[in-house]
């Protein structure tokens, strides 16, 4: 699903923690026409610096991705949250660190305007349950996601493998001592695999190494789904679909391109191409990993942690 051509102006947008490369690589193929990553439909106007002290990832980018946007002439930096806000037509919650995003969330909630906020959508289950239980209550259009959804839904596009039994996804799963572990990198892996699987997991069992993450879980009707992280390794990308009919292993390509586009068509029409049910298992199967690693690898169900997460 493509951004529609039949919304005459640009979206005015404003974007929330300038501490991940994402803002660089989404302003340009939003801003700049002749970007070949160009999507229309959409523009950054706004910034807010944000910034994460105790992570060097943000704390020592933040500033310079700062200039490099304000090189645009029709970016504006704002020195709040509210004021940025008030200025745009949608908001994209870009902090690399997922912590702060509930407390940005409530800030522009009350916009009603419609709000991306990029992975992990919270800093823990409990954030994320809370996010979107204020999104339904103020109305607001919320969305998350991992690029690599849409990447892998492009390679799998056509694919026939008769009636799904599993899948295997691999990819990254470096670690931040302030995150849960799979919550930092090992969920763009844990996205791609809920592309093809879909919700109804139940279980989640996980065993861990130096190098390795290896979670596995069983969906309703026994399917299996396992997600691989790999650390001090190739950086590569990959899902392996298992079906009654065939074995399919499309090649998985990076690039933020269909995101975009999908963000910009959420901000028109209001309607989240991926349902808050869905993002919330993949954040609870993330959880439940971590508590399966805390029991030793023993299977951990999904109705337990989100019983055990819910907002005070």
């Amino acid at each position: 699903m493509g951004a529609s051509s039949s919304f005459a102006a640009d979206l005015r947008v404003g974007l929330i923690g300038l501490d991940t490369s994402h803002v660089i690589a989404f302003t340009k193929a939003l801003n700049d026409p002749k970007n070949k990553d160009h999507v229309p439909g959409a523009k950054v106007v706004a910034i807010f610096k944000g910034g994460s002290p105790d992570i060097a990832s943000s704390a020592n980018r933040v500033d310079g991705f700062t200039a490099d946007l304000l090189k645009y002439p029709e970016i504006k930096l704002y020195e709040s949250i509210a004021e940025l806000a008030k200025n745009v037509d949608a908001i994209m919650i870009e902090s690399v660190d997922g912590r702060p995003h509930l407390a940005q969330f409530k800030e522009v909630m009350t916009s009603g305007k419609p709000v991306f906020i990029d992975k992990p959508i919270a800093g823990s289950l409990r954030d994320a349950i809370e996010i979107f239980q204020l999104a339904r209550k103020h109305k607001v259009p919320v969305f998350s996601s991992s690029s690599l959804r849409f990447n892998a839904m492009a390679a799998l596009k056509g694919a026939k493998y008769g009636d799904l039994h599993g899948a295997f996804a691999f990819g990254p799963a470096a670690l931040e001592p302030t995150h849960p572990d799979l919550f930092w990198y090992g969920i763009h892996a844990v996205e791609t695999l809920y592309t093809v699987m879909g919700r109804g997991c139940e279980t989640v069992a996980r065993t861990q190494t130096a190098n390795t993450e290896i979670v596995t879980g069983v969906w309703s009707g026994g399917r299996v789904g396992t997600m691989r992280g790999n650390r001090n390794s190739k950086g590569a990308y990959g899902v392996t679909v298992f079906g009654s009919t065939a074995v399919v292993s499309p090649e998985l390509k990076t690039g933020y391109g269909a995101l975009l586009q999908e963000i910009v068509t959420f901000f028109q029409t209001r309607v989240s191409p991926v349902a808050p049910e869905e993002t919330l298992e993949l954040i609870a199967f993330m959880e439940a990993a971590d508590e399966s690693k805390r029991r030793g690898g023993a299977p951990v169900t999904i109705a337990e942690v989100m019983k055990a997460n819910q907002p005070k």
